[in-house]
């Protein structure tokens, strides 16, 4: 149990230490506070060297996550108030995620109709200008996660949740943002934010979320 003391401490002072940093810092201090945790948890694990194997583990690991953490930029927050004003008044929520990441959670009054896949006018407009900020920021990566309510079984939700990532996806690669730069992923009705209780709760439940980062260069 000892040989984990020094991932903890990491951990530790990664989350406590970043209260005086600016956002790009704080970015590159939990991607180095992670990265150290789980590289002493690997050198612990592989036993064989003692504590300089720990000690050796965290300082490869907090490398490593310093080169994957998160930078909040100038390009990323002219991003977030550039979405801000697009989607202000249409139920959009934009903000900035603790792990430096923008997040664009959008409702399904605004981007598909029940059961249906096909993008809803009042969502183009969204995306043309998401389209847009994303082209003014080459380095950035764009996750997009699509969920549904429980109403219907499995076997037509994760489909349903993946189809709608990826129309959100290809409306975007037609307005000139690269393929490479996505990932997609459907999680059906697995991740509600409210129980399925009402029908006001499984409408908020089905949507849209986006993220897009920036990250952190050697």
């Amino acid at each position: 149990m000892r040989k984990l003391t020094i991932g903890a401490l990491a951990l530790t002072l990664a989350a406590t230490g970043c209260a005086d940093m600016s956002a790009t810092q704080r970015g590159t201090a939990t991607g180095a506070g992670v990265g150290a945790g789980l590289g002493g948890i690997l050198g612990a694990a592989t036993g064989g060297g003692g504590g300089g194997r720990t000690v050796a583990g965290a300082a490869i690991g907090a490398g490593l996550g310093a080169v994957i953490g998160n930078v909040w930029s100038t390009h990323m927050e002219n991003q977030k108030r550039a979405m801000e004003q697009a989607t202000q008044g249409t139920g959009v929520q934009v903000t900035q995620t603790q792990d430096n990441r923008l997040k664009l959670e959008i409702p399904s009054d605004i981007s598909f109709n029940t059961g249906r896949a096909d993008i809803q006018p009042n969502f183009r407009s969204v995306l043309d200008k998401f389209a847009a900020t994303l082209n003014e920021n080459q380095a950035t990566t764009v996750t997009i996660i699509g969920h549904t309510d429980n109403t219907g079984s499995d076997a037509i939700n994760n489909p349903l949740s993946m189809e709608r990532a990826a129309r959100t996806r290809d409306y975007l690669t037609a307005r000139g943002v690269s393929p490479g730069r996505f990932n997609i992923d459907g999680r059906g009705s697995h991740e509600p934010l409210v129980a399925n209780t009402t029908e006001a709760n499984r409408a908020r439940n089905r949507r849209v979320e986006i993220f897009v980062a920036e990250p952190q260069q050697r």
